[in-house]
Order: structure tokens, then sequence, then C-alpha cells
């Protein structure tokens, strides 16, 4: 059971990509199954109305380390496969962004790359500052942002009110990703690895979280693994 940021890290760092919460279409591993010990979403201690007390010990854990794994550097926080918040390893950082589709930001999302280059990691109202645009324009971008791997979470900055707002930082200066990246064709056979490591036979279905067509996904697993036929569908198992 992981409970420390240090085990966490460890965690992360063998299973090289993990999700923080589990999603039932995606074959990866959680976070969050690995210090609750289960899938089971007993997120919060309830009073007998059913109204909220408190989180549990393993979700108060949890929801702090989302954002002191990416601030102390052990581990990349963003929302970056599956549309989902993800966890990476960090020696596994190059060859995510190796992996995917260059991509050439336009109109806000250009803005808030400007801005953030400029300024340096910026929160939510921040980046609304600086761009002068509407909340849902900039949320929606970061989020593409996230997904595209231009963005990631940075570290978390108190402001008034209960929650907090994470900063968002250039993924590949906040890892220090250098310019020269892998081979693409090498970093996405690295990539299927994990999702057949993860779940010991996939589809080609199983890797879309990563963004790849399912003839992409099927010639990659078709250079790392052996397939079957299964009901209309190709399965690929760990050689």
């Amino acid at each position: 059971m992981v409970r420390t940021l240090t085990q966490a890290a460890a965690w992360v760092d063998d299973v090289g990509l993990a999700l923080l919460f589990p999603k039932d279409d995606v074959v990866l591993p959680s976070l969050w199954e690995q210090v609750n010990g289960s899938a089971a979403s007993n997120w919060a201690v309830r009073g007998e109305a059913g109204e909220f007390v408190h989180w549990t010990e393993e979700m108060a854990f949890l929801w702090g380390a989302k954002d002191d794994l990416p601030a102390q550097g052990l581990v990349c926080v963003g929302k970056h496969v599956a549309r989902v918040a993800t966890c990476v390893a960090p020696r596994l950082v190059p060859a995510l962004v190796a992996a995917r589709e260059p991509y050439e930001p336009e109109g806000v999302e250009a803005e808030i790359v400007a801005a953030i280059t400029r300024d340096g990691p910026l929160t939510g109202p921040e980046l609304r500052d600086a761009v002068g645009a509407a909340k849902k324009d900039v949320d929606k971008s970061v989020a593409t942002l996230h997904r595209r791997l231009v963005l990631t979470n940075s570290h978390l900055v108190e402001q008034d009110g209960p929650w907090g707002a994470i900063a968002h930082d250039l993924l590949r200066r906040k890892w220090g990703v250098r310019k020269r990246l892998p081979a693409r064709d090498a970093a996405r056979r690295e990539l299927a690895t994990v999702f057949l490591a993860a779940a010991g036979e996939v589809t080609a279905a199983d890797l879309s979280p990563l963004g790849w067509r399912r003839k992409e996904a099927a010639a990659v697993l078709d250079e790392i693994a052996e397939s079957r036929e299964g009901e209309g569908f190709r399965i690929w198992a760990r050689r």
C-alpha cells in the first residue's frame, strides 16, 4: 500500500504510466487503487443524513499527493492520457511527447503558451487576466494543451477559499525534455509495452487513450507482441 510521496513516486516509476483514479474503459492501473487498496469509491466520511464530513484518510493523502508529486519533481501529473488526470514517470515523459503528433497552438491557446513562456507557471485566474479570455475558453484551452502535452501541472497555489489553484507550466520546461526526442516509432513501442505490462493482453482499442488510431495501434502491437483472433477483433499478449 502506498502511504508516502516517496512510495507513490517509486510505484509510478515502476509502472511508467497510471491514472490518478480508475476509469472503466482504460486498462492502466491507478494510484488511487495503490493508496486505497481497491478501486472502491469510499472517498468520504459522511454523516447520518449523508452529508459530507471529511475525506477518508486515503483520499486526503491522494488529494494532496496529486499536487505535491509534480511540485517536488517526483511525478509528472496532468490530463495527458484519456482526458483525465494521469501520473507519468519522469523517465517516460520524453517518449510520451515523441509519440504524439506535433501540435501548434492557435488563438487563445497560443496566447496562454506565450504568457506561461514569458511569466512562468500560471493558474487559471492568472491566465484569464493575462490573456483577457473568459473562464470557459481558458479552461477548454488548458485542457487541450494538457492533452497535446504542451502544458502540465506545476504546483498548487493557495488562494482565498477552501481550494487552491493549480499552476500550469510548459511540460517540456517543467520536466527538462530536450529538443532532441526519441524516435517516434521507438517511443510508441515503449508506450505500447507499458499498456501490455499493465493489462497482460490488449486490443488496439485499448491504446486509444494515447490518441492513436486503431490501425496505428495494431501496427505497433504487431512489432512487440503476439496476437490471436477474438470475437471479431484481435488480442495481443506479452511474449
